[in-house]
Parts: C-alpha cells; sequence; structure tokens
C-alpha cells in the first residue's frame, strides 16, 4: 500500500466531530457531564432524551451558541471553541422555523448566501437547486405566512443547507407538526441525508423519531450519554435498565440468582441468559419486551408443553386493550408484578379481564441486569 493510499485511509477513520470531556455547568448544576463523543463523517446521528437531559446544551455549544466550561470540539482535529457560530461551516435548524417575514421563500433561502458575499449568479443556481431539493420550486415567490407549518420547516431546511455546510445541526425540528406530517417530513429528512451524504446531529424527546431517523442514537440522561449505538442494538440489548426502560415498552421482573444462568422469581425458577460472576442469592432485574412474551390460556398451555429454554409463569389478566395493528394484555403475576404482553391482531386471544393465563417468554430473549436504581425504572409499572 502506498504512503498516499495508507493516508487516505487513516483520514477516512478519523471522525469528522469529536467531544472530548466536555462539560457545562450553571452553577454547581452539571447540565453535560464530562461528554466525550465521535461523530463520524456522512452519519445521521440523534441526541433522545427527555427535557434536562443535556441534549440541547450539547448541540449548542456544538453549533457555538454556548461555550463550554471545560472540555473541546474538535472538528477534523481542529478545536473549535473559540471559533465564531458563522465561522464554523455548521448550518442550524431550530423547532420555530425563524423565518423572515418580510422575505419570500426564495430570499429566505437566499440569505445565507449573500451574508457571505456569494456572486449573484451562484446564489440564483444554489437558491434554485435548493428549492427543488425540498420541492418548492412553485413556492419560490411566496411569504412565509402563505406556507403552511411543514412547507415552513422545508423552507429552513432549505436556508440550513444552501450554503453546502458539512454539518447540520437540527434541534426538535418537527415537534409543532402533526404526526402525519411529521412522518412525512421524517420521510424526507431520511432521504435527503442519503442523496446529500452530509453530517446531521439530530436532537429530539421522541423515541419513535429517533429510531425512525438515525444511523446511530445517543441517549441522554442527567448531563450524560447512557446509551450509544444503533437503534435497533439499543432496542434489543439495552446496555442498562435506563435504556431499557427509555427505549420502547419493558416488562421488569426482580429476581434472585441461583446460579449462572437461573433465577428465582417470586416461586417459580426460570432460566435466564448466562450471566458469569452471579452470586448466590444476588438480586438481578430481568426485562422482557411485551412482543418477546406470549400469553397462553391454560388450555394452550396445557396441550403446548414449554420447550426448552423456555420460562412460565401464572398470571390473571388485568385489562386488554385493541390497538389496531396490536393488542396487549396487561397481566399480573401471582406475587402481584404487572406485565404487558403484546400480540399482533392476528394472533389475538379471547381473554377478559379476571381471566387465568400462563405467559411465556425465551431465557435468550430476556436482558440480565446486575446493577440498576428504582429511578432508572420509574416509567414503568411493569412495562410502559
Amino acid at each position: 500500500m502506498s504512503a498516499v493510499i495508507k493516508e487516505r485511509a487513516q483520514a477516512s477513520q478519523q471522525p469528522l466531530v469529536s467531544l472530548r470531556n466536555l462539560n457545562k455547568y450553571y452553577g454547581e448544576f452539571a447540565a453535560v457531564d464530562n461528554i466525550s463523543l465521535d461523530i463520524k463523517e456522512g452519519e445521521f446521528l440523534t441526541f433522545l432524551g427527555s427535557s434536562g437531559s443535556g441534549k440541547s446544551t450539547t448541540l449548542s455549544m456544538l453549533a457555538g451558541f454556548d461555550s463550554p466550561t471545560s472540555g473541546d470540539i474538535l472538528v477534523e482535529g481542529k478545536s473549535l471553541v473559540n471559533v465564531a457560530p458563522h465561522k464554523r461551516d455548521i448550518g442550524m435548524v431550530f423547532q420555530r422555523y425563524s423565518l423572515f417575514p418580510h422575505l419570500s421563500v426564495k430570499d429566505n433561502i437566499a440569505f445565507p448566501l449573500a451574508i457571505r458575499r456569494r456572486d449573484l449568479a451562484e446564489r440564483e443556481r444554489q437558491v434554485e437547486a435548493m428549492l427543488k431539493l425540498v420541492q418548492l420550486s412553485d413556492f419560490a415567490h411566496r411569504r412565509p405566512a402563505q406556507l403552511s407549518g411543514g412547507q415552513q420547516q422545508r423552507v429552513a431546511i432549505a436556508r440550513a443547507l444552501v450554503y453546502e455546510p458539512r454539518i447540520l445541526l437540527m434541534d426538535e425540528p418537527l415537534g409543532a407538526l402533526d404526526k402525519k406530517l411529521r412522518e412525512e417530513l421524517q420521510d424526507e429528512l431520511r432521504h435527503l441525508h442519503r442523496r446529500l451524504g452530509i453530517t446531521i446531529v439530530y436532537v429530539t424527546h421522541d423515541q419513535e423519531e429517533a429510531m425512525r431517523l438515525s444511523q446511530r442514537i445517543a441517549i441522554f440522561s442527567h448531563g450524560k450519554i447512557v446509551g450509544l449505538g444503533s437503534g435497533f442494538d439499543l432496542y434489543q440489548n439495552p446496555p442498562n435498565a435506563f435504556v431499557a426502560s427509555f427505549l420502547g415498552n419493558s416488562n421488569f421482573l426482580k429476581a434472585k440468582a441461583s446460579g449462572q444462568a437461573c433465577a428465582m422469581f417470586e416461586t417459580v425458577a426460570l432460566a435466564i441468559r448466562p450471566t458469569t460472576g452471579l452470586d448466590e442469592a444476588q438480586d438481578v432485574l430481568l426485562m422482557v419486551r411485551p412482543e418477546k412474551a406470549q400469553a397462553l390460556t391454560l388450555e394452550q398451555a396445557r396441550n403446548n408443553p414449554v420447550s426448552n429454554g423456555w420460562n412460565e409463569i401464572d398470571a390473571t389478566v388485568s385489562e386488554v386493550v385493541f390497538l389496531g395493528e396490536s393488542q396487549t394484555y396487561s397481566v399480573l403475576t401471582a406475587g402481584g408484578t404487572a406485565m404487558t404482553v403484546k400480540a399482533l391482531s392476528g394472533n389475538v386471544l379471547p381473554l377478559q379481564t379476571g381471566d387465568p393465563v400462563r405467559v411465556r417468554w425465551a431465557a435468550a430473549d430476556a436482558c440480565v441486569y446486575t446493577e440498576w436504581q428504582e429511578s432508572d425504572l420509574s416509567k414503568t409499572a411493569g412495562a410502559h
């Protein structure tokens, strides 16, 4: 391999953006607490978390609107901490569109080029390309007040992209839109990202939106990143109980280990994923997704013996909810633990409140946690 090829290969492996031991304090309150994160060139990364988790503050420091208390922000190895926002080559889209009401769509999009003193012909060319990209060519001469909310947000996105920034930051950009329009624009954003190959860092509190858009998700809690990975990996194998609780619905069962691959839940011996280092009678927390569990009538359970590697417990139906594509059964175990079981509409059972059932799940489908806090599970009563 030649030296030039080696250099290019090494460069391609380097992160575009690096956050290094980033902190932001307001008095003694840590809004961002020692975050380190690498962002790859061309990726769609979402910061997901509840209000006050630190996600928007981190984005604001990356944009240059806030200064870190300590730590560094690097782009291609160069610090941005002392670089003004308008010199960072970073585009920004907010939840509030912040369009100029007295300017046309075309002039709103052209504004970043005008303040950068771009040639008039170049401005025209780039604005026309952006109008076409966001499918607003027929609205070029309208004012923002003559557009729908979704159209205004598209103008804001076009304005952020028109000067071809290398990085686009988006802070809850679709939060003010209704569900149907939000989903349509999510699809457009995903396709736009594929076409342009731009690096996007996106902030949302909506887990479904994060799963729908992102290649990777960083989950924030109390100023820290507590989970990082693809939506699939974070959902299937959450790294901790908080992520399991926050991302999707979860059943949590408190048990005591009775070996490396078994535990006692209430009065039932359960098979669990082999987990090294478990002490006898150590407290463990099992997490089972509602769609990974099955509810069977007593007759079905008698006619279908439990397979090896599966668990079965007795429960009583407390509520049945039809959700269109699925139906959920809320149940209470013999020891009073609440669980939720989800079945596709084609597989629903004629169950009613008070009916006895057997709940089954595969040991391989249940995550095992040895450390957790009750606050991690506060959003759940069985499942949420």
